[in-house]
Order: structure tokens, then sequence, then C-alpha cells
């Protein structure tokens, strides 16, 4: 799974998945333009340029996208990785939470591809790899925004896939990562480590996944290893989805 010479976009950089696949993928020989809201995405180490840009802003997107492009001398790969959470009964939740989880977690998708399309399109062996989760695949409780957003992701992926045909697009499924955003999913919990337990009891291998084992999903998908996958939701959720 060696990406040499490859240009490839990372959104969400600044930590979790996007952050332990952007530091993958340098190690692999990529050369990577990485995207996110953070600041901090500016500082990691080996990446050819940080930009900070929120994937919901569409003004800023498409100018952050040709910067990425023209910073590489073009793109091979597109990984879109950043994502926010929402732990909220429908009836609690408000409009605007509504709208700003779904604009990240899918209008931002969006936002990108339309905007690496045409540098995809002009490379071989093109790749697109939308971050979703197990929970676009498998309802949860009191996250309706975001398994709305994660199935709303899957299916975009599968149109996508034929759309840009020759480039191949496909979704990763995640369960549980051990990152800030899911220590804020139970963090007020008044027993968190018994909350912790019992979101443990739904996966067949009782852990949360590390960013760097996301990272090397993304890194297959990316590779030449799954050359002939396209169009596929693939569940890297410790059982959870059949569970």
């Amino acid at each position: 799974m060696d990406l040499a010479r490859r240009r490839i976009l990372v959104t969400g950089a600044a930590s979790g998945i996007g952050r332990a696949t952007a530091e993958l993928f340098i190690a692999r020989g990529a050369r990577v333009a990485l995207l996110d809201r953070d600041p901090a995405v500016a500082a990691v180490p080996g990446a050819t340029v940080g930009l900070v840009v929120d994937v919901a802003d569409e003004a800023a997107v498409t100018p952050a996208v040709n910067a990425a492009a023209a910073a590489l001398g073009g793109l091979d790969g597109v990984v879109n990785s950043a994502g926010i959470d929402l732990v909220k009964s429908i009836t609690d939740m408000t409009p605007a939470e509504w709208n700003r989880l779904l604009g990240v977690n899918l209008n931002g998708p969006f936002h990108v591809c339309r905007a690496a399309a045409p540098f995809l399109r002009e490379a071989p062996e093109a790749t697109v790899v939308n971050v979703a989760s197990g929970a676009g695949l498998v309802p949860l409780r009191h996250r309706t925004a975001y398994c709305a957003s994660k199935a709303g992701l899957v299916m975009f992926t599968k149109s996508l896939a034929m759309e840009l045909a020759p480039v191949r697009v496909n979704a990763f499924c995640p369960g549980i990562i051990d990152t800030p955003l899911f220590r804020l999913s139970f963090e007020n919990e008044p027993d968190p480590e018994a909350e912790l337990r019992r979101i443990l009891d739904r996966y067949l291998i009782k852990r949360a996944a590390t960013p760097e084992e996301a990272a090397h999903v993304v890194l297959f998908l990316s590779s030449r290893a799954s050359s002939i996958m396209t169009g596929v939701a693939l569940a890297g959720d410790a059982g959870r989805t059949f569970h």
C-alpha cells in the first residue's frame, strides 16, 4: 500500500482520524495538503500545505481546494474526514444545530468533491474516501442528525462513484474511534465508565479503535490494494453493524 508520488488532500486533518491519516500517508510517501478549521492544521510535520478552512463554508472551500491542488501540482486523491457529532433528542435539538451538523458532515464532502472533481478526473487511478460511520448503516438513539448525515454520506459516495468513474469513490464506516469527539459523547453521564461499558457491549470486539487503526483502512481504500473497489461502504466497526 505504497503512496509514493500520490498527491492527496485530507480534510479534518488537525486531529482524530484525519490527523492519523495524514501522518500515515506522509510516512507512505504521499504528498499531502490538509484542510481543517483548527489552525493546528498548519503545523502538521511533513505536510506540503495546511489550510485553515471550514468545509461547511461553500465560498471558502473552492479557493482552498484550488490552493491545495496548486501546492501539490494536482490531486490524485481526497479523504473527507472532517466531521462533528451531536447527542440530542430531536425535541431538544435546534434547527441551527441540525443545519450545522449536516453542513459539516454532508455538505462539506459535497463542497470538497465538487471543487476537486476536475483535478481528480485528470489523474490516473484517482480516489475519494469519505469517512462516514457505522451510524450511517445502523441507527443510534439521540443521534438523529449524526445518523442522517452519515447515511446521506454513504449514498452520496455510491452515487458519486457512478458519476466520477473511473475515479474510485468509497466510504469508510468506522465504529467507535477513541478520539476527543467520542469522549465528549458520554463525558456528562452520571457514570461515564458505566456508559462506556454499555456502549462497548454493542461491539463484538469490546474496545474502541485507535485513529491509527482507522487510518490504515483509509490507506487501503486510497491505494492500489483496493483497485477493484468503488461505490463501497466498508464497515470497519468491530462487528457492530451485524451484532
